[in-house]
Parts: C-alpha cells; structure tokens; sequence
C-alpha cells in the first residue's frame, strides 16, 4: 500500500519559504529595455546547497563557478543573467567570479556564498559594466515576491514559471518554491534549463544532494522540447532551515516527505516548461506502463516524446499511432510488440487505438476531437511488468523554426 503525503500548492515560487527575497531587473545586457536581463534570489539566513548541470561537454563558466562555490560550504545567493549566455566566452569563469564578488559586496556576505548562472545566445561576448551597474538597483529592489525574477531570467519563453507547495515536518509548516526558465533547447542530461528551487525545511547538505539528484531522474530527465541540451543546463536548490523542523540528516518519513514535495514541485515545473515549448501549441504527456523494468519504461516514454514524427503527428491532430511503436522500437527499451496497447487521452474523452501491437477500430473523427485539445496523453501499455514511467514533451510547429531561424535577431 503507497504511502499518502499531505503536500498542498500555494500561491508563489522561490520566496514562498521563510527567509527568501527575490528581485529582477533590466540592467543593459538585452537592447529590450521593456524586458529584465538581471535576477537574484537572497536568502539572510546561510543555506545548504546542491545542484545538477549539464553534461555537455561544452559547458557556461557559471556551471564551474557555481559548483566549486557549493563545494566550499554554505549559500546565501543566486544571480542570472539572460540575454547573453556566458558560454564560449573569452575570460568567462573570471566574468562569472567577479559577478559574485559583486554580489557579495552589496550584500556583505562572501563571494563563495553565491551562485552563478547565465543564458542567451551562446558565443557572443558578455560585458560586466551592465551587470556592474545593476547590482545595486537588484539588491535594493529585494522583496518577498519572485515575480520579476522569475521574468529576468526568461528568454523564448512566452511565460513566467513558478510554483510552490507547503507540508509539514516535526510538526513545523515547510515550504518548497521553485522557479523556471526553458523554451527551446531542452533535453536534459542530469540537468534541465535553469531550475531555481528554495525551500526553508531544515535538511543536511547531503540528504539535499540525495533528494535533488534521486528526484531529477523521474522528472526534469523526462523532459524534451527539442532534443537538444543546452550548455547551460542547471538545476540548484537552497535549503535556509527556517521552518525550524529538525533537520533531516538521513533517510526515514521526514526525508520521503520532503523528497514528495520536491516532486510534486518539480513535475509542475516540467509540465510548464514542456508547455512553453518554443512554437508548442500542445502538453504532451508520455505515460508507459507494464515494463519489465524502470528503465525501459523510462527509454520508451522519452522516445515517444522526443520524435519528431509523434510531435508532427500532435500538431496536426493525427492519430498516428504507428509513430508510437516506431519511436518505442528504436529507444532500445525491451519489450514484445504483440502485447503493446496505445490509447489517446485529452479532456474531450479517450479512444484505444491500438491493441495487441495491431489496428484496432477506431473513429478518425473522435480521434482528431480528442488531439485538438492543448493537453495531450499517450497512454502506452508495454506488457505485463510492474514499472511505469512518465515523460513530457511537446507538439512540432512551423513556428518552432521561425523563432530558432532568427534568434540571434
């Protein structure tokens, strides 16, 4: 019998916890003085930290930056920027250092406590002076309300991102918020976009990097718009221990507490970056079930997702279900295609399509009702195991080419 965890939304993202201040800017780095280039994310009391980037090989100095600083100890700050990503940048990891070094100074806490991230174009070269003359105004625009960070760090995205969710540990109220920047370029690797995540549970270093990278699995690595992964892929969660809960140092019901609020965060934030996908018109939701084990289940819902056949077929509202098996067939999951069942879902109903790896029967006409809808699941049945997998992911429109032919103008 599954255990059942009292996890409730409320309203805000990274400032929902105790303790959390948040402010966004438009500081010169984008011509668009309408759009903010500049966030930050504060916490006055020190934070246990862990993180997860991007495997990449060719990675933003910001991610080598922001983990030796999370090697050395506590946290008290992020700062991103958008626009221009640091990446490939000559002098990057000292334009990332000395990003922090100012931060530190306006706020009277050590360099070392704070985090580094940065998007945009990739190449181009990112001046300090409009971040210099920035940080001022960020650090005196701090408020309990992450609204306009939230905005700083966007690029494609059509959206802001945030949520938060309350629970209780030790008898205390505890708050996980999270905040998110992703349109184009997301297919992570142990990673996702930019992925801000605050909380005010007391939790050691430690059970912090166990829960994040546990949880990072079943969510953000189940998340494709493009299959590309970016350079600068990060996810990075602060814990300040405000709650006053006794901190979590080992596993036990307070830690599979925390670790479902912190999916529940999470799997919000990857349906509205799958959501916004650049040029998306359409949520696509994989969910496999009846695999022999996770990990094929895993490798055919992402499959799914990630064909460009499936999310064709999305768009234009055609139940072709022969891209399913296609995209199931080369993700190297095992399975027998004579047992595989597929069923279409939306609000507007659900129709098996299908059946037994066969044709089944079906009305085109319910079919397209069901697929015009902006909420879409492919619901696959893989045979008779007992593991499932959940993946999501977008539609492919003629958009999606139109903003990627012309991004850098």
């Amino acid at each position: 019998m599954e255990k059942k965890f009292d996890i409730e939304l409320i309203r805000g993202g990274v400032c929902a916890p105790e303790g959390f201040l948040a402010a966004g800017v438009h500081c010169g780095i984008r011509r668009n003085r309408s759009k903010k280039d500049l966030a930050l994310i504060y916490s006055a009391a020190p934070c246990t930290a862990a993180a997860v980037f991007t495997r990449n090989r060719v990675k933003g100095a910001p991610l080598e930056v922001t983990k030796a600083h999370i090697a050395k100890g506590r946290m008290h700050a992020v700062i991103c920027n958008s626009g221009i990503a640091n990446t490939c940048n000559a002098g990057g990891a000292e334009i990332a250092e000395k990003t922090c070094e100012m931060v530190g100074a306006a706020l009277r806490i050590p360099a070392a406590s704070v985090a580094v991230a940065s998007t945009g174009v990739i190449g181009q070269p990112l001046d300090l002076a409009p971040i210099e003359r920035g940080i001022p105004e960020l650090v005196g625009n701090l408020v309990p309300d992450c609204t306009s960070a939230a905005e700083a760090i966007m690029t494609t995205d059509t959206v802001s991102k945030q949520v938060a969710v309350q629970f209780t540990l030790g008898g205390k109220r505890c708050v996980i918020g999270g905040i998110a920047k992703g349109s184009g370029m997301i297919h992570p690797d142990m990673a996702t976009m930019l992925v801000f995540l605050t909380t005010d549970a007391a939790i050691s270093a430690k059970m912090l990097k166990k829960a994040l990278k546990g949880d990072v699995a079943s969510t953000f690595n189940m998340l494709s718009v493009d299959g590309d992964t970016s350079t600068n892929d990060m996810v990075l969660v602060l814990a300040n221990g405000e709650a006053g809960n006794p901190e979590i140092t080992e596993e036990g019901d307070d830690f599979e507490t925390f670790m479902c609020a912190l999916n529940t965060v999470n799997i919000r934030l990857c349906r509205m970056l799958a959501g916004d996908g650049e040029g998306a018109t359409k949520l696509l939701e994989c969910v496999t079930e009846g695999a022999d084990t996770l990990a094929d289940a895993r490798k055919a819902a992402k499959a799914v997702i990630c064909s460009s056949l499936v999310k064709a077929a999305m768009f234009g509202a055609d139940a072709n279900w022969g891209r399913v098996l296609c995209a199931m067939g080369y993700s190297k999951a095992k399975f027998a295609p004579d047992k595989v069942d597929v069923v279409f879902r939306s609000k507007a109903g659900e129709i098996v399509v299908c059946k037994d790896g066969a044709a089944v029967d079906f009305s085109e006409d319910d079919a397209k009702k069901i697929l015009l809808e902006d909420d879409i699941v492919i619901a696959v049945k893989m045979g008779d195991g007992k593991y499932s997998a959940t993946a999501w992911g977008c539609d492919l429109s003629y958009d999606y080419v139109k903003i990627n032919g012309d991004y850098r103008t």
